[in-house]
């Protein structure tokens, strides 16, 4: 039961990571401290689907399911709980080359917007 708790635990929190990188960058127009946050987490998202990595959260929730009695999956957390949700069909390196370019260039036009709101209000 605790493994099986702790896989949960680690994919809501790999969820609330996937969460930050899109919206993150609106959050610091509110408060600019999360700058220091999610600019790395924004450069690690990138990087993982860039080079159809693997998060190191998904084996970590993989080994708990097992040590629980559950089959673990194949693939990435993205490709595993999100796309699904999104697409009728499993992830390829195509769509994750532009499910990284829609991610940068959100971010791109939320700093932009963020930068000239700072640069106005001096």
């Amino acid at each position: 039961m605790i493994w099986r708790l702790l896989a949960d635990a680690v994919a809501l929190i790999h969820l609330g990571f996937v969460v930050f990188v899109v919206i993150g960058g609106f959050l610091a127009w509110r408060w600019r401290v999360v700058l220091y946050a999610h600019l790395p987490a924004l450069a690690w998202a990138l990087w993982i689907e860039l080079t159809s990595g693997i998060c190191p959260l998904t084996p970590l929730e993989n080994r708990l399911r097992i040590a629980a009695g559950e089959e673990g999956y194949s693939g990435g957390f993205i490709e595993h709980y999100i796309l699904p949700l999104l697409y009728p069909v499993g992830l390829t390196p195509q769509t994750q080359w532009v499910l990284a370019a829609l991610l940068a260039v959100i971010n791109v036009a939320v700093y932009v917007g963020l930068v000239r709101r700072m640069r106005a209000s001096r």
